[in-house]
């Protein structure tokens, strides 16, 4: 288990990236702080974990790509070992899924490689103090993301028409059982077919259908 950090105790870090210059650069913003030490540098997720089982560092900070594989399969590994390591992600892929990806694999923050050297010094000042407490600067927006609803948004009434039309229904027919006139019935069918993009009762079921907005229909059984 990795030391915990005192005011009297340096931060030891292990840096994990397959290009040389980039460690170079992380290695020089961590020598200027005081609270660190860089006890140990890797280019490999195979060397990365032997050099973390050896030099127990405090935080880890990990690309996300390496030459034997995955820096998120790293971090798992690690997270397994170690509850107290602190872990930063660090990449040129930061999107969503990279994101997420970082966080469930028990990484403690989450930092772009575009982002100025002292945001990877702060991250790894939060790692070691909360291994366990996700941090990303993009974070809530990506939740945001995450949760909004995707695809298009049918009202309780846009829903009847769909099944009614997948039900083979008329015009006629949806009006009739909506209880509305022939006209209101074809506007509703109108701007069921805008929301879905579709130009006819054939590409509007076929699109619900890919979006789950209807089941398919049982195969029948004879």
């Amino acid at each position: 288990m990795s030391t915990p950090v005192t005011s009297t105790t340096r931060t030891k870090v292990l840096l994990v990236d397959d290009h040389d210059l980039i460690r170079r650069g992380l290695r020089h913003a961590f020598e200027r702080d005081r609270q660190f030490e860089v006890v140990g540098e890797a280019a490999t997720a195979a060397e990365a974990i032997r050099q973390a089982g050896a030099l127990q560092p405090d935080v880890v900070i990990m690309d996300l790509r390496l030459p034997d594989g995955s820096g998120l399969e790293a971090t798992r590994a690690l997270r397994k070992t170690s509850a107290n390591m602190g872990i930063v992600v660090l990449t040129m892929y930061a999107g969503d899924d990279q994101l997420f990806g970082a966080l469930e694999a028990g990484a403690s923050a989450f930092v772009p490689k575009t982002a100025p050297a002292d945001e990877v010094v702060a991250a790894a000042r939060h790692a070691a103090s909360a291994p366990s407490a996700f941090t990303a600067a993009d974070l809530a927006e990506a939740m945001k993301r995450r949760l909004a609803p995707t695809g298009p948004q049918l009202s309780p009434r846009e829903g009847q028409v769909l099944r009614l039309l997948a039900d083979g229904m008329s015009v006629a027919g949806i009006a009739k059982q909506l209880f509305v006139s022939e006209s209101t019935a074809k506007t509703h069918i109108s701007k069921l077919y805008e929301k879905l993009g579709a130009a006819n009762r054939a590409q509007a079921l076929m699109t619900a259908l890919r979006l789950g907005l209807l089941e398919a229909p049982d195969t029948p059984k004879f």
